[in-house]
């Protein structure tokens, strides 16, 4: 892909990574895991689980997934034809597209940091399921639920990608593919959480006092994401890194 393409994937996927560890998913995932799968804490807990409780998680976890990338990825690809359909009818204006998106990531940022709180972003929006409905479309549901329930956390980030497809994608095309990327840098860590869900506990036990810093660290980050879309610099960027990285494709 030799062009900043490259570089917002990365973003995107980080911001996934970034997502899972927000205060308001990461104290979650159990709760989350034992709703949709249906087992015990104990039965998750074991170290030495059954095969059939380890592909319950597995599929259960993929189906949950695919719930929340489904909305994800369709947020992208409207994104992506907002922005493709400005560039045909306004092209000369795509900048200043660029330049509001950059302007709304670096306020994402300022929240998230917690140097100011942004009203319109902390009312919680969440969509419940008080009973879940059985098999793997009620897991699907749940992880639908899950998407269209942007806490204060979650959505500054998820925000400030789709303004990051918004001001740099040309199609449809790549704002599904960058939403995709987001969607599993968040799933990719809930499936493994899943999986190794003793291992995860003791890891959350040792994190979760450090969760104020990765809201610092994630709102410096897209404080700098939303400064190089208003200054045009992602493709610079990229540019000095295939210089000193050269990438083939």
């Amino acid at each position: 892909m030799g062009n900043a393409a490259d570089l917002t994937y990365w973003i995107a996927f980080s911001a996934g990574i970034l997502s899972f560890f927000s205060p308001c998913v990461l104290p979650l995932i159990p709760s989350y895991l034992t709703y949709i799968t249906g087992l015990s804490f104990g039965q998750l807990q074991d170290t030495r689980p059954s095969a059939k409780v380890r592909l319950t998680v597995v599929l259960h976890s993929l189906t949950f997934i695919a719930g929340f990338s489904v909305v994800f990825i369709s947020l992208g690809a409207l994104a992506g034809v907002a922005s493709a359909t400005f560039q045909v009818h306004l092209r000369e204006g795509l900048v200043w597209v660029q330049r509001i998106g950059g302007v709304l990531v670096f306020f994402f940022g300022v929240h998230m940091s917690g140097l100011f709180h942004f009203g319109v972003l902390l009312g919680e929006r969440r969509v419940q399921l008080r009973e879940k409905p059985s098999g793997f479309l009620g897991t699907f549901l749940v992880g639908l639920a899950f998407a269209a329930g942007w806490t204060p956390c979650i959505g500054p980030i998820l925000g400030g990608i789709l303004a990051l497809v918004a001001g740099t994608s040309a199609d449809y095309a790549k704002g599904i593919l960058m939403l995709a990327v987001y969607s599993a840098g968040l799933g990719i860590p809930f499936l493994i959480s899943g999986v190794l869900f003793h291992s995860f506990l003791s890891f959350f036990n040792r994190f979760r006092k450090h969760i104020r810093i990765m809201e610092i660290i994630t709102g410096g980050l897209l404080m700098i994401v939303g400064l190089m879309l208003f200054f045009n610099l992602f493709g610079k960027l990229t540019g000095y890194l295939y210089r000193f990285l050269p990438m083939t494709g």
